[in-house]
């Protein structure tokens, strides 16, 4: 994502923000390979890509790491996350496979350390407009819109429903893979530009809640950024059993420091994907005696990412692959003892090019537990909005392609709210959107300037190279505690990583229209 951006019209296209413009599924066949081999890692934070690598905590270059800052709300979280930001949808670089976005410590080797890196002065505000703006969600999207508004004048006000802010950054993601401390330096950072925070407010027609109509009247504009909350049910029996939690919950307690007792019991995960195997090793690191997951397919079918099914069974997770959930057995007082599983083999391809699996002709199996975890997906909580007028299609929000809800003057929505579950980029980038498109609303056309200098495209010197495979802490420690495991990379290593970038700012792939330029 390009950190500086022009605004050519009047509004900008949440698709031109996405990751999917021009990276996931994109043929690069028709975009030079450009790019250049830094003699530093610091070199590519000028380059204005607000998740790009590790270099975000290298010293020696820390005053380019404070301009970037001036277009990019929290450099720091989008440093630590890969898996959370874009990976599945960046482009590969030379060699086919995609850079490296993230290193969670400092750069190693030679770069000097500086734990300060991440707290970065924000730049001058724009004088006050008087307008005032609501956001409900206090998440990656609504934080990011808010800073962006405050910065070109308008007050910000959030409405979160939790009693802190972050939303999946600190109620989705563990801390082992998303330090908290870093979280809340960002968010320090973004709430010194003036934004007004309201915890512990719903936004609904219940008892204590504030309704959305009540918003809509007071407010100037109203931007809409609540994540994926809800969780999803699997339908079968003993579903309600003492010892049955879903991952949000798991998870949303985590975040609160609200921990899970699993000591010495017996866990099991039902599903496949990247949040269950994050319940999964935050089971382990909960001390539960056993932790195995349940999955109907096979393990190469598994929506995870390889290395987190790797990094899963490394702590010592057992895998019950081509087990489909069947009941969930309790005893006499309603604790789970037991979750009952369908085998199954595999069968014919489906329309997403999988293998689908069948029932097995087999009786069915029995695991004995404690718990039952279960990961199978996650929903938007959208029924007050739709009572209160606004298209909701399939459990999402119905936004036009500048953010604005339809036949709804005035009021904007993105990220999952928008286009249900997704990335964590993805909720970012709809929230710059969504603040540029607030500002033209309001009767602006502000600018937030980057005041980095781009360092000219060369890519003479480009060769096939092949992805840093980052080091981590040995299963054996790692999984005894909730710190970040994975560690930084060298000097030598990121200065490789770095090189393999592909420029694709410089070739149309920017957050939004036109973001080629010096400014937005």
């Amino acid at each position: 994502f390009v950190h500086s951006i022009t605004l050519p019209f009047s509004r900008v296209s949440a698709w031109d923000s996405s990751c999917r413009n021009g990276l996931s599924g994109c043929s690069m066949k028709n975009v030079p390979a450009a790019g250049y081999r830094p003699e530093n890692p610091g070199a590519i934070t000028a380059k204005r890509l607000p998740n790009e690598v590790f270099v975000g905590h290298a010293a020696v270059h820390y005053p380019l790491i404070l301009q970037r800052f001036r277009a990019v709300p929290q450099p720091v979280h989008r440093t630590l996350l890969r898996r959370s930001a874009c990976k599945p949808d960046i482009p590969a670089g030379i060699s086919g496979s995609p850079l490296h976005r993230t290193s969670p410590p400092p750069v190693t080797g030679s770069v000097p350390q500086n734990p300060a890196a991440g707290r970065c002065p924000v730049p001058e505000k724009a004088e006050s407009t008087g307008k005032k703006v609501a956001i409900i969600g206090g998440g990656p999207g609504g934080l990011s819109a808010a800073y962006y508004l405050e910065l070109m004048g308008h007050h910000a006000v959030v409405f979160e429903e939790k009693s802190k802010l972050g939303g999946m950054l600190r109620y989705g993601i563990p801390n082992y893979r998303f330090p908290r401390e870093r979280l809340q330096e960002d968010i320090d950072t973004i709430l010194s530009t003036g934004v007004e925070v309201k915890l512990n407010t719903r936004v609904g027609n219940g008892e204590g809640e504030i309704s959305y109509n009540k918003l809509h009247e007071e407010y100037d504009a109203v931007y809409i950024a609540i994540g994926a909350h809800t969780d999803k049910k699997i339908g079968i029996e003993g579903e309600d059993a003492n010892g049955v939690m879903s991952a949000v919950e798991m998870l949303r307690r985590i975040g609160d420091d609200d921990m899970p007792d699993f000591k010495d019991k017996t866990v099991v995960v039902v599903g496949g994907g990247n949040v269950a195997m994050d319940c999964t090793r935050s089971a382990i690191r909960l001390g539960a005696k056993k932790v195995g997951i349940a999955y109907r397919r096979r393990q190469t079918d598994m929506t995870a990412l390889p290395e987190e099914v790797e990094g899963a069974i490394a702590e010592g997770a057992e895998l019950y692959s081509l087990k489909a959930p069947h009941k969930i057995e309790a005893d006499e007082n309603g604790n789970v003892t037991a979750l009952w599983v369908e085998p199954q083999i595999i069968g014919p391809i489906d329309a997403w090019g999988r293998a689908r699996p069948i029932q097995a002709d087999v009786p069915l199996l029995r695991i004995p537990c404690d718990i039952v975890v279960v990961a199978i997906g996650q929903g938007i909580e959208t029924r007050h909005f739709e009572e209160a007028g606004l298209s909701v299609k399939r459990g999402t929000i119905t936004a036009m392609s500048d953010s604005e809800v339809k036949d709804v003057h005035g009021v904007f929505a993105g990220g999952d709210c928008v286009t249900g579950p997704a990335t964590v980029i993805r909720a970012i980038a709809a929230g710059k959107v969504a603040a540029a498109n607030i500002d033209e609303y309001l009767g602006y056309h502000h600018v937030v300037p980057c005041d980095v200098e781009i360092p000219p495209v060369s890519y003479e010197d480009k060769e096939p190279c092949g992805r840093i495979q980052l080091s981590e802490k040995e299963a054996g420690e790692r999984k005894t505690n909730f710190d970040a495991f994975e560690c930084g990379m060298t000097k030598q290593e990121a200065c490789q990583e770095a090189g393999r970038c592909l420029r694709c700012d410089k070739y149309g792939y920017g957050s939004l229209k036109g973001g080629r330029a010096a400014i937005w």
